[in-house]
């Protein structure tokens, strides 16, 4: 597995959002805000699908990557540690995921 995690992508997507960078998407997409942002995980989550349905092996790797990438940025943009949704996650594995999702207050 590579060394290159989750956690390194969120510290290169916070440096870059406070560069101001003009030839940063980073940048660009935190100067337009959550909703662009989320449109933007919206399309690649899209993306995401139509590849797996399609049995795109590359395109299904390629378009994860840019579905992680625009979720770690809305997570940032709305003040969101990554450290806190795998507090969420762990706090999901003692119990069953039928048990975990019937307790949840939707």
């Amino acid at each position: 597995m590579s060394a290159f995690d989750l956690a390194k992508l969120e510290a290169i997507i916070a440096e870059r959002a406070r560069s101001g960078d003009a030839g940063s998407w980073t940048a660009k997409l935190f100067a337009k805000g959550t909703e662009k942002a989320a449109q933007k995980l919206g399309e690649e989550a899209v993306e995401t699908v139509i590849a797996a349905v399609k049995h795109d092996r590359q395109g299904l790797v390629s378009e994860s990557a840019d579905l992680l990438y625009h979720w770690l940025v809305v997570l940032a943009l709305e003040g969101v540690p990554l450290d806190e949704v795998m507090r969420e996650l762990e706090s999901r594995t003692g119990q069953s995921g039928l048990a975990e999702k019937a307790a949840r207050k939707d």
